[in-house]
Parts: C-alpha cells; structure tokens; sequence
C-alpha cells in the first residue's frame, strides 16, 4: 500500500508510540493511574499530561493555555459555543470553506451569519470591515482539502478592529509552519502524527471561556472528562517531533510536490499553487471517473475530496465555493503527503494513478 492521504490522518511517529507505551502498563506497571487521583501513581499521570501540554503549547503562540480535548472538533464546538455571551453581539463570520466542525456548529446556533467568499484559488476574499455586531471569525489557516494558505494577519487585524475575536482551525497547519496568531486555536493530534482520539484548544490570555459540557470539570474546569496521559503523551511527543522537523519535513514536502505537479501534466491544480501547504495535491481532469480510479489503483489510498464527508454523496462545499462545476469537482482528487512519504513512494503511486486514468482514456 501507498498511502497518500495524509490529510485524513497521518501515520503515527515512532516517538509518539514510544511515549503512549509507558502510560498503558497494567497491574504490573505504574502507568495506568487517573491523572486526578492524588496518590503517586495519579501525581505521575498528572505530570505526564502537564509535559504534554508544555510541548503542545511550544507550537502555538504565546500569551495562552492549551486545553486538551478529545480531538479537534470538540475544541471547535468548544470555541464557538463556549464564547457565546449575549444575543445583540452574536453575528459569526465564516468563510465558505470552512470544515463542517465549524460551518455545522455555527448554523446550529441559529445566529446571524456571515459568508466569506473566496476566489477561484481558495483565498478568503475579506470585507473592508466586519460589523461591530460580530463576536466572531472563523477562518481555517489552511484548507484540508486544497491546501491554501489564508491570510491570517490581515484577518486577525480585522477581527481586533471590530471587537471580534478570531477562531483558527490550525488542524492542517500545526507542526507544519508557524500557527496564526489568533484569540482561539483548534488542532488534532493524530494530523501531525499523533494519536487519534486526543486534541486541544488553545485559548489566548484574557478569553473567557465558559464550559459546555457538565461533570466533574477534570480540565481546568472547562472540560468535564478524565484525560488519558497515554493520548497526551503521544500528542507531546508528535508536536515536539514536529517543532524539531518542521523545517526539514517542509522541504521534503515541497520536493514531493514538486515532483508530483510534473508528472500529473495535464492536469488542473484545484487551489493556489503558491498560497498553499505543498503537502497537500488536488487537482482534476475532465472526465476522470474518480470512483473507478480509485477502485483500479486501489493500492494506493488517496481521497476524492474531504475524508470527514466522503460518505455523503454530496460534491465537495469547498470545490464549488472555488467555482467548479458538479462535474470537474466530481473529477477531482486529493494527494496528501509527508514526512514519511518517500520519493520512489511517490512516483510509484503516481504513475500507478496515471496509469488507471489512462485505462479511461482520458
């Protein structure tokens, strides 16, 4: 298998794995106690998880807490309704290729809401100014499923102008480039090869953030849950990981990329080919059979468009936000690649793809 679906999830590292171990001993070992539990074994979870965060944090900006949760969609639902204050200041800007974590959470809200628009390369096209009746914006720093890069200071300033704080979904950023500097943060562990199940939000100084779900309020008491110091660890381990590597792992996603646009010539890039994460490939070619691609090159896992919605039938929001037709958008795949990813990986599924696509005579 050849896996090409990096934006989906991403391999766990090795360093990750190693540091989950020590936290799922059994009766023979010490690492199995609950990190709120104030004998030796609970105390040892606790630091466990508190080195975690430290290393989590180093990624993010500073000035802020880091808040673990059970992935990143709950740090989203987490940021959106846990800010909520007063119906007169309740309008939440959204950009139209916003993941459905965000776009679903805000809608079920029943708040005034407002488009951002982007333009054929996926590149939020921003107001002069937001409504002083805006408490929030909501922009992803960059796209899981085309990769472009948005412009975060410019949207950071805006949001400061008109009173509003700004919520990033850094899920594909983090551990890849420096995180945007914004009131509230979102990533996953298992993006940056981590372990699934385990994410956090990142909440700047002076953010009051209210609970949105009851209990024993374990985290800071904002989330009610018993944290597990194995996903912790591992989550600390993947973002120290990618902090030391980051600059590496972007040149060697950049040489894949690289090679990669050459061999699919003829093809058309769906998203920026300079505001973007080089990680990240999608393109089309019109009367591609996407489902029959993918079924006769079916040793190499790439996607047809965002995992998290590939089951709905439906064409891809964020493809026809750019403007596409129902017909290029169903032409069209996802290549997602990474720091384990070789080159001769990378040709061989390439032209294993190509090589299908051939077979369609097209």
């Amino acid at each position: 298998m050849i896996y090409f679906d990096y934006q989906a999830t991403t391999p766990l590292a090795p360093e990750a794995r190693d540091a989950m171990f020590r936290w799922l001993d059994g009766p023979d070992g010490s690492g199995f106690g609950n990190p709120n539990s104030p004998h030796r074994m609970g105390r040892q979870a606790a630091a466990a998880i508190e080195l975690a965060r430290d290393r989590v944090a180093a990624l993010l900006p500073p000035g802020g807490k880091v808040i673990f949760t059970g992935g990143a969609t709950e740090a989203l639902n987490l940021a959106i309704r846990g800010t909520r204050r007063s119906e007169r200041k309740d309008r939440i800007a959204v950009s139209t290729i916003e993941h459905l974590a965000v776009g679903d959470t805000v809608r079920s809200l029943n708040c005034p809401v407002e488009e951002i628009a982007v333009d054929q390369e996926g590149i939020a096209e921003l107001p002069d100014h937001f409504t002083k009746s805006t408490r929030m914006v909501a922009v992803m720093q960059v796209n899981n499923e085309i990769g472009t890069v948005q412009p975060t200071l410019e949207i950071a300033r805006k949001a400061k102008e008109a009173g509003a704080l700004f919520l990033c979904d850094a899920v594909q950023s983090a551990g890849k480039m420096d995180v945007a500097s914004a009131d509230l943060i979102a990533v996953a562990g298992h993006k940056m090869h981590g372990p699934k199940g385990i994410g956090a939000l990142w909440v700047r100084d002076g953010v009051e953030l209210d609970t949105v779900q009851t209990g024993g309020g374990q985290e800071q008491g904002i989330r009610a849950g018993t944290l597990s110091p194995a996903l912790c660890a591992g989550f600390g381990a993947a973002a120290q990981v990618a902090k030391e590597r980051m600059q590496r792992d972007a040149e060697h996603v950049a040489a894949l990329w690289s090679r990669a646009r050459d061999m699919f010539d003829g093809w058309e890039l769906n998203g920026s080919a300079q505001a973007r994460y080089f990680g990240n490939l999608n393109i089309r070619k019109d009367g591609v059979d996407v489902a029959r691609l993918m079924s006769d090159a079916r040793d190499v896992c790439f996607s047809a468009g965002s995992a998290c919605a590939s089951g709905s039938g439906k064409p891809s929001h964020v493809l026809a936000a750019l403007g596409l037709s129902k017909e290029q958008a169903k032409s069209s795949i996802r290549l997602g690649f990474g720091r384990y990813t070789t080159m001769a990986d990378l040709e061989k599924g390439v032209s294993e793809i190509l090589s299908a696509a051939k077979e369609q005579g097209v």
